[in-house]
């Protein structure tokens, strides 16, 4: 493994959108997203798919929801996204119908190569089935498929090494740790 050079990196391949949509997207997530004033989720729901987002019907998103890029996102029919939910959508996210995002949970698609000296950029696709329900601080990173009426753990970190495939987790016991 070669020393990091932070210097090498390049990221100008990664583009998830126009500048000017960017900002946009900033100024009215920190507005009306990443705030405790708690917006009407009717608002929020427009405001999504104005952006782009694919958002179902009865979807309710709680105060201090912080979303990345909308227009790569997918949220089924009747799911809440609960407070303090990080969605930082490097890639695409389809969330399914029903689903329960409770306070804290991470939804991570992005991170990078350590293991050359540029640091590349690493982006992949979350995906979670219906009536999955992630709790307390749940980080996701990289490509993790969930399947219907999956259940997540306290503090659990869930991740796949290597470059193809994908996990695809069934159900998962409260307080159970899964190496991935």
């Amino acid at each position: 493994m070669k020393k990091t050079e932070l210097k090498e990196f390049d990221n100008t391949s990664y583009q998830p959108g126009s500048m000017a949509k960017r900002s946009l997207w900033y100024v009215v997530n920190v507005l009306f997203f990443n705030t405790s004033v708690p917006f009407p989720n009717s608002l929020k729901r427009m405001l999504l798919r104005i952006f782009g987002a694919k958002i179902g019907k009865g979807v309710i998103l709680k105060p201090k929801v912080n979303i990345k890029y909308p227009w790569m996102l997918g949220v089924g029919n009747h799911s809440w996204i609960g407070e303090g939910v990080w969605i930082d959508n490097l890639g695409h996210v389809e969330i399914g119908a029903n689903c329960c995002l409770s306070q804290g949970v991470m939804l991570l698609c992005g991170n990078h190569n350590f293991s050359v000296s540029s640091f590349d950029l690493i982006v992949e696709d979350i995906k979670l089935e219906d009536g999955v329900f992630m709790y307390k601080s749940k980080k996701l990173k990289k490509y993790v498929e969930f399947k219907e009426k999956s259940l997540s753990s306290v503090y659990m970190e869930i991740t796949r090494d290597g470059t193809r495939g994908m996990n695809k987790l069934d159900y998962i016991l409260p307080d159970e740790i899964i190496a991935c």
